[in-house]
């Protein structure tokens, strides 16, 4: 089987689903890997390496997408590219199936078996293949640093013979795998750090971090079978937001991770609650790019509210393109590794394994996940 791997072209994204490590790793398993030329200069890699790694370089983007196999990427490809695909191919890379429609349609359509790998399912065997989590961890880091760089004050508590300097402090809601990365990033770099989940069960990961966990009574919330929040009802929300605004009131720092999986995310905090922190404070919303945890961010920009600065930058795991390459590019070994038979030098698609049917996406001409149907 051929394993093609293109470049990515969504505006701005230096991340490659495929480093040479990976294509070593998978040509002594007996594959045959194809990458489109240029793939990895912009984060350092050379078409040298790539070459020296075992695998072929195709400068003809067409062709790699007409005779692949497998095809690997890490973003959704163009409705255009999807009818050059060799019918039948497997395709892995992000989908965002929920919100895709089209995409998925034309997808089975053409006879493209897709797996979408946010979906695949939050289990111990398959933790090694979770690219969800792998960049979101990533992403958790960087808000840290984006606030650090902006904030008009030092993370840390220093003791001068100029006098003492107070730690600033930090205010994570959502304890997930971005924003357990951010109360650690925080509490690295000196800060004190409070955090929020509606998920009691966090309460001691949120706490081994030295970060004091804010306690909202909400009723009853929980958590789905994959490890994600559940939906609160608007009454919940509301009061977790009278609760949170005495907290954000007194952060310098204010990070937001609250997203649901495959659906808008919540609004957390309002044009009032923004408008009560103190001027220069910055908040960093990390679910700008679905929907927002923040009323009035904007996907990509920096606004001032009342003197709070408002950061809706998307793409965060991008901006540690390096690592975020090689941490997606280890998830995407894993999972053609864990499905590949090395008599045949093939990958199977077993259409009764747990990780595929939660995973795979579109099959045979129809669209196969049982979540999607519904």
């Amino acid at each position: 089987m051929i394993i093609g791997v293109p470049k990515e072209i969504h505006p701005g994204e230096q991340r490659v689903a495929l480093i040479p490590a990976s294509v070593d790793r998978l040509v002594k398993m007996g594959a045959q890997i194809t990458v489109e030329s240029g793939i990895g200069t912009v984060i350092g890699f050379s078409d040298d390496e790539y070459k020296k790694s075992g695998a072929a370089v195709q400068s003809d983007r067409d062709s790699l997408l007409a005779t692949s196999d497998i095809i690997l990427r890490l973003r959704k490809p163009p409705l255009e590219e999807i009818k050059q695909l060799k019918k039948g191919c497997i395709h892995i890379s992000f989908l965002d199936p929920f919100n895709e429609k089209v995409l998925v349609d034309e997808l089975a359509q053409n006879h493209i078996s897709a797996i979408s790998v946010e979906m695949i399912p939050r289990t111990t065997k398959a933790q090694k293949m979770d690219a969800l989590s792998s960049q979101a961890n990533l992403a958790g880091y960087v808000t840290v640093i984006l606030a650090a760089e902006r904030l008009n004050k030092i993370f840390p508590m220093l003791m001068t013979p100029a006098g003492t300097i107070t730690p600033v402090r930090v205010f994570v809601i959502g304890a997930g795998v971005a924003g357990l990365q951010a109360i650690a990033t925080a509490k690295r770099l000196g800060a004190r750090v409070e955090a929020f989940d509606t998920r009691p069960v966090v309460e001691e990961q949120v706490k081994s971090l030295g970060a004091k966990f804010v306690k909202i009574d909400l009723g009853e919330t929980g958590q789905t079978k994959d490890g994600y929040a559940k939906a609160l009802t608007p009454e919940q929300l509301e009061k977790q937001r009278q609760e949170m605004v005495k907290v954000c009131s007194q952060s310098d720092v204010v990070i937001t991770t609250a997203q649901l999986f495959g659906r808008k995310a919540p609004i957390v905090l309002t044009k009032d609650m923004v408008e009560r922190m103190k001027p220069g404070s910055i908040i960093v919303d990390m679910a700008v790019e679905s929907g927002g945890n923040v009323e009035g961010s904007k996907v990509n920009e920096e606004v001032i509210v009342n003197g709070v600065r408002v950061i809706g930058l998307g793409n965060l795991p991008g901006r540690v393109a390096f690592h975020a390459s090689q941490m997606y590019s280890s998830n995407l070994h894993n999972l053609v590794e864990e499905y590949w038979n090395k008599d045949t030098r093939t990958f199977t698609l077993n259409l009764e394994d747990e990780i595929i049917k939660g995973c795979l996406v579109t099959h045979e001409g129809k669209i196969v996940n049982e979540q999607l149907k519904t």
